[in-house]
């Protein structure tokens, strides 16, 4: 099967890794950055190109949510398979002749990153069957968690997607934030973010919730607020409190 990754991003250059570390052929990589696709092409070893698309049986696109639409219609080929890798756009979204599909990576993706691509859960949807089995079995040479999802169920995975990762990784930068303007080493609390990780996957997090707001101590509360000087970080700290609050009914 041909296949041709579009885009130069991180969701395209560990495709492209996954797919090459088993032995899956990549007939090439296309997009606009010739630069990142160069690094890209060196590394893995893939071809790439920034003309025109080349005939291929299977197009990923990896392209931002807001750039997908504008990309698919640049596949002019009607007998193919097309799949982006968006986690909130419909199958729909993909503009032109061809077979519709989706292929998400539930991840988080930074191209200096190693990544154990076994242990990514791949959500897969086709217009077909047959399409639908060529993506799993694709995705499963990849990693051991595949499953099938429609639209609405993986709008429901991406937005707990970001809560569980883009708004928890917000939290480290703005706790970073803190003790560094308090000459504290961010490492010190490094153990703390390692072991509240871990507890997770042996506890319900509502059960392993800790910290002032769960013990209802206000004296730290009152003395947290006083601490913070800056208006966003404040309100942050006040709102997250009051979710936790509300959420034990304290």
């Amino acid at each position: 099967m041909q296949i041709v990754i579009i885009g130069s991003g991180n969701v395209a250059y560990h495709m492209a890794k996954a797919f090459t570390l088993k032995g899956i052929s990549i007939a090439r990589m296309v997009g606009r950055n010739e630069k990142e696709l160069s690094k890209i092409s060196e590394e893995l070893k893939v071809p790439y190109s920034t003309g025109p698309l080349e005939d291929a049986d299977l197009y990923i696109i990896c392209v931002s949510d807001n750039a997908v639409e504008e990309v698919s219609r640049m596949i002019t080929k009607k007998d193919c398979l097309v799949a982006h890798t968006s986690g909130s756009l419909p199958k729909e979204i993909l503009a032109g002749e061809y077979r519709k599909s989706s292929f998400y990576p539930l991840q988080t993706f930074s191209r200096s990153k190693e990544l154990e691509y076994e242990k990514i859960p791949f959500f897969i949807e086709a217009e077909n069957e047959t399409d639908k089995e060529t993506l799993f079995e694709l995705a499963s040479t990849i990693s051991s968690n595949v499953m099938e999802s429609n639209h609405e169920k993986r709008k429901y995975i991406h937005l707990t997607a970001v809560f569980a990762c883009n708004f928890v990784n917000h939290l480290f930068s703005k706790a970073k934030e803190i003790s560094d303007s308090q000459e504290i080493p961010f490492g010190y609390f490094l153990p703390l973010i390692d072991e509240t990780v871990q507890k997770i996957h042996e506890i319900d997090p509502k059960l392993a919730q800790t910290g002032p707001a769960v013990r209802n101590d206000l004296r730290i509360l009152q003395l947290h607020e006083q601490l913070l000087k800056d208006e966003e970080s404040l309100e942050i700290y006040k709102t997250m409190n009051h979710s936790i609050q509300k959420m034990y009914e304290l």
